[in-house]
């Protein structure tokens, strides 16, 4: 076991039970709490606030892949440092460098990484023209293999630790991704995409082998090590009832079994399914008749919604994952995000290909313009909460990843802030963390991504990369 101490700035958020436990915890110090920053908290009546160490330390071990402890170099260092009988301790100074928990990505396609850019349609065209025939190339394992790998090291290369990700209807995607996952030791979840309608013969699965194939990628790989596994209709629009209900009945009887599917991206897409499921309210009350709502449930965009529609997602618990830059690129529409907020819980997601970047730097971005033209704001404390700490409540995975608190898996990014001359020129005009979080929102990406570390292990360095 080797114990790795990590000097740099540290930036997190924390609930009002993470900043009681710090206060009463042996390793009591000064909190940098700033307790008079609104966020809108993921959890509703849960109350999250960033805090900020200038000169911080924190402190992993990598034998079992964990946060030890955390908080002011001096006396962090003072604890650790040249004892007798002390475990060995390597430093990392990282001092004029960012720490920041991992980012999380809700909703991504990881197949996809091949169409990404693909120009000129809207979703159903976008669909049948690219997604379909790049799909069906997986049921190769070999293409599936170099693919996984390919996507993973991608998302390391952005910063990203765990991603809920949409693989394709073969089985073979799936075990791919998780093996090339596991070799990893990324924290990831997915599932073979159930289709049995509306889609090419070639990609179509009948609705018992679908389910069949999802319980055996259950059975092989739901927990097993850092991996979970969603239930996966891809929407309603390419699932007949039967596979609905089945999907359905499948996910209650697991209590820890994800289910991810896509709601109110585009309205044609909304016209379909009403032309499809006629007798039905409207698009949710599809899903919700075929038991597939929940607080396990992401259902990714959700732009187009009734009233009524964003009151029965708070009464299930069912989360949306807004995908901003899927969104614009597809001329899908504007995603209110504190309205839907004030009903339940939002994540913040790439949805890569439709999306266009697998940075989550680079999707708060895009979010930040989207509210702008709704006369809403997005402070940089608020995406930075919600691409940590907020997609890991709305996973809930917050019990293990989504900040520094102790005995939390140690995935965590060291971020350059001035890895360009531009961010290094702008920064230096800047007087508040405040306003250095919102250039690094608006200007950073994937070149700011100094190093990203999986379970107290680095898998990715900029300088070897």
């Amino acid at each position: 076991m080797t114990l790795h101490i990590y000097q740099a700035r540290l930036l997190h958020y924390l609930t009002e039970s993470d900043r009681t436990e710090r206060t009463t915890s042996d390793h009591l110090q000064t909190l940098a709490v700033e307790r008079d920053i609104t966020l809108l908290p993921v959890i509703e009546g849960v109350q999250v606030y960033p805090e900020y160490i200038a000169d911080g330390a924190l402190v992993v071990d990598d034998m079992i892949g964990c946060i030890v402890e955390y908080g002011r170099s001096e006396t962090i260092l003072s604890k650790y440092a040249n004892e007798e009988g002390r475990l060995a301790v390597k430093v990392h100074d990282y001092r004029d460098k960012l720490i920041m928990p991992g980012f999380i990505d809700t909703h991504v396609h990881y197949p996809q990484i091949d169409m990404i850019a693909a120009y000129g349609e809207q979703l159903l065209d976008w669909l049948n023209n690219y997604t379909f025939v790049t799909e069906a190339n997986f049921g190769d394992p070999k293409v599936a293999h170099d693919t996984a790998q390919f996507f993973l090291n991608q998302l390391l290369a952005n910063g990203t630790t765990s991603a809920m990700v949409f693989s394709t209807s073969h089985p073979e995607s799936v075990n791919a991704f998780f093996t090339e996952s596991h070799k990893l030791n990324t924290r990831m979840i997915t599932g073979n995409v159930l289709m049995d309608q509306n889609a090419p013969d070639n990609l179509c699965v009948p609705a018992e082998q679908g389910i069949r194939d999802t319980q055996n990628i259950i059975d092989n790989w739901h927990e097993r090590g850092r991996q979970h596994v969603a239930i996966t209709p891809r929407f309603a629009i390419t699932s007949t009832p039967k596979q609905l209900q089945m999907a359905g009945e499948l996910y209650a009887s697991y209590e820890s079994v994800y289910l991810q599917t896509h709601l109110a991206e585009n309205h044609d897409e909304i016209a379909f399914v009403k032309q499809l499921y006629p007798t039905h309210k409207g698009y949710l009350d599809v899903y919700d008749d075929m038991g597939l709502l929940g607080r396990r449930t992401t259902l990714a965009h959700g732009i187009h919604l009734e009233i009524s529609e964003y009151e029965r997602l708070r009464a299930t618990g069912t989360q949306i994952s807004h995908c901003p830059t899927s969104n614009l690129f597809l001329g899908s529409g504007l995603f209110d995000l504190p309205k839907t907020l004030r009903y339940t819980g939002v994540s913040i997601a790439t949805d890569v290909g439709a999306g266009t970047s697998l940075s989550m730097l680079t999707t708060l971005s895009e979010a930040y313009k989207i509210q702008q033209l709704q006369s809403n704001q997005l402070s940089a404390h608020q995406g930075l909460y919600q691409i940590t700490l907020g997609n890991a409540q709305s996973l809930l995975l917050d019990n293990k990843i989504g900040n520094f608190m102790p005995n939390k898996e140690a995935d965590f990014v060291v971020i350059d802030m001035g890895a360009t001359e531009l961010l290094e020129r702008r920064m230096a005009q800047t007087k508040t963390l405040e306003e250095q979080l919102f250039v690094l929102m608006m200007l950073g990406d994937d070149r700011v991504i100094d190093q990203t570390v999986i379970a107290g292990v680095s898998r990715y360095r900029k300088s070897t990369a």
